[in-house]
């Protein structure tokens, strides 16, 4: 039986990935975003199925009139909006605690006051552990690593909101966890980790992966923070989707828990000491970013540990590192007129 989505943030990287997905197999689908970075990806999914293939509301998470009223038919709301850089919200805190704080009650008061207790998905992140400064770290040659997490960081590790963003992202994750056990809505909570991907218009503040692949195809200008050394796994977004879909097919299982989403241990990569070379190979050329100083909020090292979401789910990571980042490059060379 098909669903009714409504997917927050609709327009975004992830978003309009999943919005192709659900009209790819005939799901009704609303998209509810305000359209404030780009038009780019509602005009590439009318494209793809037409111009009456989808609903589309230009509103706010922030307007609470707006998603209550756009929350009352659906049996699905993927919440993906809100701001997405720590920078930023180092730089504008306000913007980003009612984008992301305040704009996640709204989702969960909309679903609530629906009346028809629909499945919530909502896009955390692994900011919510904070620099995790207790665990010891080991720096090898091209790469720092946990000593003693072989398996990565676990949802159990506690959580230490670091950032404006890591605190209103934060809130917003122990709010929908928390909404699964005081009005039984079944909502699913997901730390992911650094999503890549097709479709992804990165920036220097957020999308690492995707900014230095289009910084260095497009011959822009790029700074390494920190020593480079950091290390992340890193997900792509055809994975990551695949566990909203399982996640909402096990909701009995899924509903009121927490999951770690990202590469896991085999999928980790330093942000330059690794990366540089393998772009570099891609490209042709040597590259000669600028260096700055280490940003806030920045860990050393994370990887999650993503045993939980395989257990429970059957989920895993398909997409390697080496294919992943060569799908983007190749996606990015032979669609340079959209950069």
């Amino acid at each position: 039986m098909k669903k009714h989505y409504l997917i927050t943030g609709g327009a975004g990287f992830i978003g309009s990935n999943y919005v192709h997905r659900l009209l790819a197999r005939g799901e009704k689908v609303t998209i509810y975003d305000n359209l404030s970075r780009t038009k780019r990806n509602i005009e590439w999914l009318k494209s793809e199925f037409g111009e009456n293939a989808f609903d589309l509301i230009v509103a706010d998470v922030r307007d609470a009139d707006r998603i209550t009223e756009a929350a009352k038919t659906s049996d699905v709301i993927a919440h993906l909006a809100g701001q997405v850089a720590v920078t930023t919200s180092v730089t504008n805190p306000r913007d980003d605690f009612e984008s992301n704080a305040l704009g996640t009650f709204n989702v969960l008061e909309a679903a609530r006051l629906s009346g028809r207790n629909p499945i919530v998905l909502y896009a955390s992140t692994n900011k919510v552990y904070g620099g995790m400064e207790e665990v010891e770290l080991f720096e090898e040659p091209t790469r720092w690593r946990y000593k003693d997490l072989v398996n990565g960081c676990p949802e159990t590790q506690p959580l230490d909101f670091h950032s404006p963003y890591g605190c209103s992202k934060g809130t917003g994750d122990q709010y929908v966890r928390d909404y699964a056990r005081i009005y039984n809505l079944p909502t699913v909570v997901f730390r992911q980790s650094c999503i890549y991907g097709p479709r992804q218009f990165g920036i220097e503040d957020q999308g690492w992966v995707a900014w230095f692949i289009i910084a260095a195809v497009m011959g822009r200008a790029m700074t390494i923070y920190g020593d480079g050394k950091q290390v992340r796994d890193i997900l792509h977004v055809t994975d990551l989707i695949q566990a909203y879909d399982l996640a909402v097919e096990k909701i009995d299982v899924a509903r009121g828990q927490v999951y770690n989403l990202g590469g896991g241990p085999v999928n980790v990569m330093s942000i330059w000491a690794e990366f540089g070379p393998k772009l570099e190979a891609m490209l042709g050329k040597s590259l000669n970013p600028a260096r700055g100083d280490w940003r806030p909020g920045d860990q050393r090292v994370f990887y999650a540990d993503v045993s939980k979401a395989k257990l429970e789910l059957g989920w895993e990571p398909r997409i390697s590192v080496d294919e992943g980042v060569k799908m983007l490059f190749d996606w990015v060379v032979t669609n340079k007129e959209l950069f």
